[in-house]
Parts: C-alpha cells; structure tokens; sequence
C-alpha cells in the first residue's frame, strides 16, 4: 500500500506499520488515522469533479497553497466517508477565505477552534447530527468532518501545536468540531436562510470560537435568555477581557458569538430568532468599572463607571443563533468568539 505526500510515496506492508508511519512523520492529530492510500483518495477527489493540484485556497503568512488532494488526504485520515468530502473541501474554502483571518485563530495563545456549522438538506443526507449530545460522541459524520479540518489545518495549513499553534491551554473542540442546526424541528428561520441562503441550499459555516460554555435553566424564555446572557458576559472571555489595555472602544475586544438553544422547540413559538438577539445584545454588557478593575480599559475607576455598560458585542447580527441540541431539557450553550470582528468573521459557503 502506499501514501501521497508532499513529494514522496511511503511504502508500508501493512495497516497497523501504516498507521505508526503516519505517526512517525507527524500526521496525525494524536489519535490513528485512517491510512490514505492512492486509491482511497482517488476515490474522494473524485467526489467532487476537480483535479487534485487545484488550489482551493492560499495561507500566504505561510506560504501555502491548500489543494483539493491535500484536503481529501486528510478527510480520508480523518476517518471520513467519500460523501462527507464536499462539506470537508466547502469548509476548508470558507476558513480560508480572507475575511476568516486564519493565521491569527489557527496560532493565538488563546486556543481556539474552527467550528463548522451545516445547514440545509444535506444535514439529512448525511445524517449530521443537530441533536442529542450534539457536541458530543456518536456521530460519525460530525465526529469525522469536524476531525478533517484540524488534520487540514496541521497538515496543509502548518497548524502544528507548539509550533505555529501557541495555544496555551486549547480546548476539546480542536480535535473535532462540527454540528448542524435543526431547522426541520422548529419555527426560527435557519441560520444560512438569515446569512442570504435559499433554504434548498446547503452550507457550512466556519466560525472561530472558544469551547462550548453549557448553560443549564429552566422555566420558560426570559429566564432561560438571562442565563444565558449571564454566560455571554462573563469575565474571562474572549468577548470581555482579552485584548491589550486601552481607552473605551478600543480596549474590548467586540465580536462574534454561537448561541445554540435546545429543548422543546414549542417553548419558543411566541418568540423569532430576532427577538431572542435583541433579548441578548441589550444585556450583554460589563460596566467600565468592572472592565477597568480587570485592566481591560485603563484608567482609576470614576464616578458613573461603575453604572456605565460596555456593550460586548457589536450588533445583534453578530449572534449566530441555532435551535440545536437534545429536546429533553431546556440546556443551552454560548461559544463565544476568538476575537473581533476584525480579527475573524464568521464565513458561510455553498456546498456544492
């Protein structure tokens, strides 16, 4: 059997001598990988009717180009099926689409992920779970997709942890983080349909983000919007206090956020998705006091500070809301982002 690399073809002589190759020559994401042989990649490069040499996207900070055959190595690594490679090649374009940034999320100290988001019918197709457990284990489409993109991002894009990863503590979602919305199962109008989509479209949606923060409440929606703006606002993060010490509006670091919103979709009937952002931008702030005592703005506190609210996040636009996860209970969860909207935007594509 044999492999594709950069320049060469390994030989081995048999699947488990293959797979302590590929961790010998530091492929893997610390767990086996799938060996990908010619005839296995062969078989997901033509799933998507492009020559392999053909660039998909470039990571100029590092002088590389991402070709259609290093993503479908990798996606057959990852553990992939042949039918999960378009959302795997739709992913790898977004994420290197300029807006994303991703030289500065895929090397901060910070340690964020790249969670993909699927919407439309392939979610079904490809049984992308948007459910129980949705962060979780079991599925081995999300589990595998998820996978691909941080093999593609230490592969192809040089994102090798202490090397051009600096990530101080990191997070779960780096070895695989991929969900889907459950836009079948409730009323809200679907995340890609409010990102300019047709609903008859699929996409995936690349977004740049800490780990799942889970919010358990209870009752009906304010309560639960409370918890989980309490959760968005917290100290700590991303959205409050990173960032370098400065004046008022330029010492926060305003962003994007992920907020996905499970349970019984019929708790939600009176409310639309626009409604529920508006619930959470009006009261996702910090005070210039508690800023200032956390060095995020300089300067002595002052009288009014400490009744004066900094707004964390930039326009209700910027809370990617999703009806996803188990229906059993009312749990939640915020993901808020690697950093400002300058820093990465969240980037959505059509899956071809």
């Amino acid at each position: 059997m044999s492999e594709i690399g950069e320049t060469t073809t390994v030989q081995w002589d048999s699947a488990l001598e293959a797979i302590e190759r590929c961790y010998e020559l530091g492929w893997t994401d610390g767990l086996p990988v799938v060996p990908p042989t010619e005839a296995r990649v062969a078989e997901f490069i033509e799933r998507t009717g492009r020559p392999s040499g053909e660039v998909v996207g470039e990571l100029p900070e590092r002088r590389r180009e991402i070709t259609v055959g290093k993503v479908a190595a990798n996606a057959v690594m990852a553990g992939c099926l042949p039918e999960y490679m378009p959302v795997v090649l739709t992913a790898t374009e977004a994420m290197l689409d300029p807006v994303f940034n991703l030289v500065g999320p895929s090397s901060s100290m910070g340690g964020s992920a790249i969670l993909t988001i699927v919407n439309g019918p392939m979610v079904r197709e490809l049984n992308i779970n948007a459910r129980n457990n949705l962060f979780g284990p079991g599925n081995r489409a999300n589990a595998t997709i998820g996978r691909a993109i941080r093999l593609i991002l230490m592969n192809a894009c040089a994102a090798i942890p202490g090397v051009f990863d600096r990530s101080v503590i990191g997070h779960p979602g780096k070895y695989t983080y991929c969900i889907a919305e459950a836009e079948a199962e409730t009323h809200w109008t679907p995340l890609h349909v409010e990102r300019g989509f047709q609903a008859e479209q699929s996409t995936v949606t690349v977004f740049a983000g800490e780990s799942p923060r889970q919010v358990r409440s209870v009752g009906h929606p304010e309560p639960i919007l409370l918890a989980i703006t309490d959760a968005a606002s917290s100290l700590g993060t991303n959205m409050s206090t990173s960032g370098s010490v400065g004046e008022i509006g330029t010492g926060v670091r305003q962003g994007q956020i992920v907020v996905t919103i499970a349970g019984n979709s019929d708790l939600w009937k009176d409310w639309s998705k626009d409604q529920v952002r508006d619930f959470i931008f009006q009261r996702a702030h910090r005070s210039i006091a508690e800023l200032k005592r956390a060095q995020v703005l300089a300067g002595e506190i002052e009288p009014g500070d400490e009744s004066t609210p900094v707004s964390l996040i930039p326009d209700p636009s910027d809370i990617l809301l999703l009806f996803a996860g188990g229906e059993e209970s009312n749990m939640s969860s915020v993901i808020p982002s690697w950093g400002p909207k300058v820093g990465s935007t969240a980037v959505t594509r059509v899956i071809n």
